[in-house]
């Protein structure tokens, strides 16, 4: 193949393939969390003895609380794998074997939807569907933030755009279904059915993806030539502009050193860490702000409404609705604008998103221990979360753009796993420190 001239992603084939792979890689998740409500009930249900004769058995067992422990581990255990382990297992295996893995597990929990089970059976085989839900789902992601960066950046802006898409479906899905009044168990069949539809689709495209010419021209470049330049997408500190040599038009974002060697072999996990280290950093840092009151403070908050529609629909649109489509609005506009393109501003534009987490504190929050309400008004709530929402994808995003940028071709996979490892730690840290912040209110 002539790997001088680059063809054309002919009717934007490989935008849309990538746009739905983000979209499969989080649309079954978002969905299993809608279910909390079918699988609280349906234990409930089966069983009303308790622990102390008047709790639901779904409280003793704090479904909730053992889903997201079981979701995160392995979340956080499997990236970590993965960005160590992907040199040694070939390429479809981690993604195609992953896709199918989730597919088949969002068919058994279908399946048992009109399956009679013991509560405690049917709790442990919930849990272990979590557990290896989100393991794959851990593989999936970092493998496909690794393909993705064999790529020009802005198809990293798709991707994350897809992923955006994948919370507003199951925001939307949860509106309906309430407007609806239909029973839990009959929403439940509609989140699992859906899922194991978009996965399916997903897998074909997948192998579809191989044989596009756009496609096969950067997957073959990675592996033949040195690393590329990327116009749009700078990325450098001031000091290290000093020790690059100066390129025409717009600086690249591969180092000195990296082009120095034409047929250098996969860096070591620690020499590309190095390079991208601030990157990972800040993508971290975005997640652990946003995790940290999203949703465990901004679900608590309240409209000032005292009786009516909008109280009882605000938080499904406020909170949920309004951050998915400001989030995926702020993923989608880094496919026609980038700023900064510096490490040192993005990190402190990461930074500032900490100022979030006392203007959601000091909202109209529910059932108030401590402190005081500052922001009564829901004006403030819903301008605080649209800035919140927006800062969130657009930040993750250029960040997730940039790191593969930073390194060679060769090494642009390893830096889209570690990267991807660093997403799930923010979300694990978030997640831990939601329920300090939570205590404090």
């Amino acid at each position: 193949m002539d790997l001088k001239t680059s063809p054309k992603d002919k009717f934007f084939i490989v935008q849309i393939i990538f746009f739905v792979l983000g979209l499969g890689t989080l649309l079954p998740w978002n969905f299993f969390i809608n279910s909390i409500p079918y699988f609280e009930d349906r234990l409930s249900g089966n069983i009303s003895a308790s622990r102390n004769g008047t709790e639901p058995i779904a409280d003793h067992w704090r479904f909730a609380n053992w889903m997201t422990l079981l979701a995160m581990l392995p979340l956080l255990l499997f990236t970590c794998l993965n960005s160590i382990l992907y040199p040694r297992v070939p390429q479809n295996a981690r993604i195609a074997g992953s896709l199918f893995g989730i597919l088949i597990l969002f068919m058994l929990t279908t399946v048992l939807v009109k399956i009679t089970m013991e509560p405690l059976a049917f709790f442990m085989t919930t849990m272990a569907t979590i557990w290896f839900i989100n393991s794959f789902g851990a593989v999936l992601q970092g493998s496909l933030f690794g393909l993705i960066g064999l790529l020009p950046a802005k198809y990293s802006s798709v991707f994350m755009s897809g992923q955006g898409v994948a919370g507003i479906f199951a925001a939307l899905a949860a509106i309906l279904a309430k407007i609806s009044g239909v029973s839990k168990e009959a929403t439940a069949l509609g989140y699992f059915i859906t899922p194991c539809l978009v996965i399916f689709l997903t897998i074909i495209l997948y192998f579809i993806l191989p044989r596009l010419e756009f496609a096969k021209y950067h997957f073959a470049k990675s592996q033949q030539m040195p690393p590329t330049k990327e116009s749009n997408t700078e990325l450098l500190s001031s000091d290290e502009n000093k020790s690059k040599e100066k390129i025409k038009g717009e600086a690249s974002l591969i180092s000195l050193e990296d082009g120095q060697d034409k047929v250098e072999k996969t860096s070591s996990l620690l020499k590309v860490f190095s390079k991208i280290w601030m990157t990972a950093i800040s993508t971290c840092l975005v997640f652990t702000v946003t995790l940290s009151v999203f949703p465990a403070i901004t679900a608590k908050v309240s409209s000032q409404m005292e009786e009516g529609q909008w109280k009882e629909y605000f938080t499904p649109v406020a909170c949920f609705l309004l951050f998915n489509i400001m989030d995926w609005l702020g993923r989608s506009i880094t496919a026609v604008y980038m700023w900064p393109r510096r490490r040192v501003p993005l990190l402190v534009m990461v930074l500032l998103r900490v100022a979030f987490i006392p203007l959601f504190v000091f909202c109209n929050v529910k059932e108030r221990l401590h402190g005081f309400t500052v922001f009564q008004h829901d004006g403030w709530y819903i301008l605080f979360m649209i800035l919140f929402a927006f800062s969130n994808g657009y930040l993750v995003t250029l960040c997730m753009c940039y790191a593969p940028k930073q390194v060679s071709t060769r090494d642009a996979e390893t830096a889209g796993a570690i990267m991807a490892f660093f997403l799930s730690l923010g979300l694990a840290l978030g997640a831990a420190l939601s329920f300090a912040i939570r205590m404090m209110i």
